[in-house]
């Protein structure tokens, strides 16, 4: 019988077992892959991960830049360039702008953090079921291997088309309608550019860089509709590269061109973008008795506000902190109490999730909403200058702190 089982050694799975740590409690986490999960280049994060990472005790692992202070926004069809500032330093000491760091040594610097035996890699599940013991609901896992594990509390970190969500009965996540190649470029001798971030807006596409270190740079591109050939090209980053220098960015400004075909193909990826519909987050069944869901498995949402990673940070303190504190009171888990902690934690995410995904979702249609004048009016002269800042305060959102054992 494991105390905790987290399925999923992502973000969220790696992060919600550090919290765990920190209570006093080990989680045994279960990973489906060889190694870590390191699917991607870089990602963005906010004052509201930062502090996440704070409480997690491993933001100064992490080396990074400072936040950009400025971000410059081109329309490619017009030229014009509008500056959005990001802001100065907010109240908690945090700089309001995003801090890019790699998406691996992220994940590494979780992983550091749980010891040897914690992480048990190849691991994967053919089934879920539950058991009453004792009056109390225990979670069983049946394994590939045809081994059982139980646990008193399962915790699904994993991803977005989770096993766990879906046995809770989470409707599926949809597709956005746009599709997003991400990729890292690496200049050995260093790019010399400025620390910003730079965006191009068009008819239905938006696009980007931001430099992660003096070597690198975090690119993307993003459109409404695949890239060529999608099902075969997705498979192949030297395609992927090709498709966006040849074909749909071959009227981008140069800097751009060039920053792609540096990229590291080992870090270009291609995805549709997929959501969860807010309202099966307000009021589908995050948790059933000592089972629940964080991170994408709860609130897969697009890119757009980049609080994919960072919401998954605050998941990960917010169940920390419920579960400990249980934990410290009673002197142990006690199963009879896992379904009101877990119903606690529910309670206090859901609607901050729906709020990500609402502002996500927006942010992304009315930056890459098409050809409509209306909709390119709304964005150049309204949403830019008047609603981003708006939709960028739920990136100063604390989480909290974990109890003190």
């Amino acid at each position: 019988m494991e105390e905790v089982v987290i399925v999923g050694a992502g973000i969220a799975g790696l992060a919600t077992a550090v919290a765990l740590k920190r209570v006093g409690i080990k989680a045994l986490v279960l990973e489906r892959w060889d190694g870590l999960r390191a699917t991607g280049a870089a990602l963005s994060l906010l004052p509201n991960a930062w502090r996440a990472l704070d409480a997690l005790g491993v933001s100064h692992k992490l080396t990074i830049y400072s936040p950009p202070k400025k971000s410059y926004v081109t329309n490619l069809e017009t030229g014009a360039i509008q500056e959005v500032p990001f802001g100065g330093t907010n109240a908690g000491g945090h700089q309001s702008g995003p801090k890019s760091v790699h998406r691996k040594a992220l994940l590494e610097a979780l992983g550091e953090e749980l010891q040897a035996d914690s992480i048990r890699f190849s691991s994967k599940i053919n089934g879920i079921g539950s058991i009453t013991h004792e009056g109390s609901s225990i979670a069983v896992l049946y394994m590939e291997d045809g081994s059982i594990i139980k646990a008193k509390v399962l915790i699904g970190c994993d991803g977005v088309h989770s096993a766990v969500a879906t046995w809770l009965g989470l409707a599926s996540p949809v597709d956005a309608g746009r599709t997003v190649v991400r990729g890292l470029a690496v200049f050995p001798q260093g790019h010399g550019l400025k620390h910003e971030l730079q965006q191009f807006v068009g008819s239905g596409t938006r696009s980007g860089f931001l430099p992660v270190t003096d070597r690198d740079i975090f690119w993307f591109y993003g459109c409404s509709t695949p890239p060529k050939g999608a099902d075969h090209v997705a498979r192949d980053p030297k395609l992927i590269q090709r498709e966006i220098i040849e074909n749909y960015a071959k009227d981008f400004p140069e800097l751009y061109l060039d920053i792609v075909k540096h990229s590291d193909l080992s870090t270009v990826h291609w995805a549709q973008l997929v959501y969860r519909q807010p309202w099966n987050v307000a009021f589908g069944n995050l948790s059933n008795q000592n089972v629940t869901v964080a991170g994408d498995a709860m609130h897969p949402m697009t890119p757009d506000l980049a609080q994919g990673g960072c919401s998954a940070l605050e998941d990960a303190v917010v169940l920390g902190r419920h579960i400990g504190t249980s934990f410290i009171k009673n002197g142990g888990l006690v199963p009879s109490e896992v379904p009101k902690v877990l119903a606690n934690y529910v309670e206090e995410r859901r609607w901050r999730a729906v709020l990500l995904i609402i502002g996500s979702y927006f942010s992304g249609w009315v930056q890459q909403g098409g050809s409509s004048w209306a909709v390119k009016f709304f964005r150049d002269s309204i949403f830019y200058r008047f609603l981003f800042r708006m939709l960028a305060s739920v990136t100063q959102y604390d989480c909290g702190k974990l109890p003190t054992i």
